[in-house]
């Protein structure tokens, strides 16, 4: 009997290199989201300072301070689901799960999306600022929260949304790779033959010379009648003192 032949237990190098991808993902979206949190308060306050300048009451202004507080929660929030969830496709593709293969490319094709859209956003918005009407106050609020972000957010934001797209097209490509194929689609080992069982505990071992008794048969029931007198027994030889024929008294 031939078995399908197996798949090396060792991980192929395109799936390690998958795997180191997707955790250096992981750890950008992880850091992405604590640089968000830890610059907020700073952000509010600059944007908050300039904001006096203008024409704008103070309902206003707390107003775009509750928008800008939650924008940064929300993408704080969803950067640190996309690094659990990408630490949990990696840890996945390494155990060589091929359920985890399937939903790395589901993930992957979310992501191409979600960068393309984000990478769009940025560029419309510099190319093209959100026109306000006559709404002057409103305007002059906008372009003083692009103004409170730390000068390396905007260009941090720009590079992650590129690094996400290459990020998940390598990850695609390396998992389709032969080899990669190979590893999620191996065979499992064949089953192992148990051994023969001995003879039962507690019987002797068969005489040699002698076949043995076939295993699982009852012994051959007696007959009721008596068993037969031995053979007459040979005379002695010559020169034996004969045997009494009476026993002494």
């Amino acid at each position: 009997m031939s078995y399908p032949e197996q798949a090396p237990a060792r991980r192929p190098a395109v799936v390690v290199l998958a795997v180191a991808v997707l955790a250096v993902m992981a750890l950008g979206a992880l850091g992405y989201a604590v640089a968000g949190l830890s610059t907020v308060g700073g952000t509010v306050a600059r944007f908050r300072t300039a904001a006096a300048g203008t024409s704008a009451d103070a309902g206003q202004v707390d107003a775009v301070v509750t928008l800008l507080r939650g924008s940064v929660m929300l993408s704080a929030v969803l950067s640190l689901l996309a690094g659990f969830l990408l630490a949990g496709l990696a840890l996945g593709l390494a155990a060589g799960r091929p359920g985890a293969r399937v939903a790395t490319w589901v993930v992957a094709g979310l992501g191409l999306l979600l960068g393309c859209c984000g990478i769009a956003a940025l560029v419309v918005q510099r190319a093209a600022p959100l026109d306000f009407g006559d709404d002057r106050v409103a305007a002059e609020l906008v372009s003083l929260v692009a103004d409170a972000h730390p000068s390396w957010w905007i260009p941090l934001t720009a590079t992650l949304s590129v690094a996400q797209v290459l990020g998940y097209l390598v990850v695609a490509a390396l998992l389709a790779i032969p080899s990669a194929n190979a590893w999620f689609r191996r065979s499992p080992a064949p089953p192992s033959v148990p051994p023969p069982a001995g003879p039962p505990a507690g019987y002797p071992p068969a005489p040699s010379g002698y076949p043995s008794a076939p295993s699982g048969h009852p012994p051959a029931p007696s007959s009721g009648y008596p068993s037969p007198a031995p053979p007459h027994q040979p005379y002695p030889p010559l020169g034996a003192p004969p045997s009494p024929p009476y026993p002494p008294r």
